[in-house]
């Protein structure tokens, strides 16, 4: 049937999701599940500095030789290893409030960028390209003087990268109200909702199938 002239057009509006897909995982927002919140009731990943010089190392944003030199440091200084880990956690913190709230609220993401600077300016170093292990190129950071300076560079550098390419759309937090691990969509279509299909996922597809069937008896 034809439209009339002063009937209004009917105009379908579809989200627009940014850019081309990314890709499943960034650094930053692992960072942010290494929390006592997204691991309950292990509790908190970062236990000690230790800890999270190994995480470090396992997301190859230290390598083994600078990782063996800043142990070494650790054992000397004790103190600045305790004050890098609470550092660490301050900025994890900023990240995770990013993640979860930063694409609706615009204090979050300011509060995010001071912090994100406050580590750049804060970290002295140069930066290298060097061939990746496993082919390529990587660009790294060293840092000068301070051992513990530039542990929080990979981590900023990669919610930084996130910010620039409009990646917020696409970082959510689970579905599942018991889980509170964040991740980034990397769906064609956008409309990821669990951190893990395996778990949360099949989780929720048990809870409305006993929802609809009841609980067998």
């Amino acid at each position: 049937m034809p439209v009339s002239a002063s009937e209004p057009r009917r105009v379908e509006v579809r989200e627009r999701l940014p850019g081309p897909v990314p890709p499943r995982t960034r650094l930053w927002l692992d960072f942010v599940n290494t929390d006592a919140a997204a691991h309950m009731p292990g509790g908190d990943l970062l236990r000690d500095f230790e800890a999270l010089l190994t995480w470090l190392q396992s997301q190859a944003a230290v390598d083994e030789e600078r990782a063996s030199g800043i142990r070494r440091r650790a054992v000397l200084q004790p103190a600045a290893a305790a004050a890098t880990l609470v550092d660490a956690r301050r900025v994890r913190a900023a990240l995770r409030a990013l993640a979860e709230r930063g694409e609706t609220q615009d204090k979050v993401r300011e509060d995010a960028v001071v912090e994100i600077n406050r580590v750049f300016g804060r970290s002295a170093g140069t930066r290298r390209l060097d061939p990746a292990p496993e082919g390529g190129y990587a660009r790294s950071f060293v840092p000068t003087g301070d051992a513990f300076a530039g542990l929080m560079i990979p981590i900023v550098e990669s919610a930084a990268d996130s910010l620039i390419g409009d990646e917020l759309p696409r970082v959510r937090r689970c579905a599942d109200p018991r889980c509170h691990r964040v991740f980034l969509d990397g769906t064609k279509n956008g409309l990821r909702r669990w951190c893990d299909m395996g778990t949360c996922g099949n989780r929720a597809k048990a809870a409305r199938h006993r929802a609809r069937h009841g609980d067998a008896k």
